[in-house]
């Protein structure tokens, strides 16, 4: 399966409480982080919800 690598570039400070929830969900704990997750309809709409707050990158396997 594709896989992304997806970090986080700014911060949830400010940002509604279920985008917080989503933020730690997908693993991001601290600004910078980055977590790799196979692509899934799931994973696609948490992208999707945060997706002013993250980066986003094809992960080669």
């Amino acid at each position: 399966m594709a896989k992304v690598k997806i970090e986080l570039v700014k911060s949830t400070i400010g940002c509604k409480k279920d985008q917080i929830a989503t933020v730690e969900a997908l693993g991001l704990k601290k600004l910078h982080s980055q977590v790799v997750h196979e692509v899934n309809p799931a994973i696609e709409g948490m992208i999707f919800k945060v997706k002013h707050l993250v980066k986003v990158e094809a992960q080669e396997d």
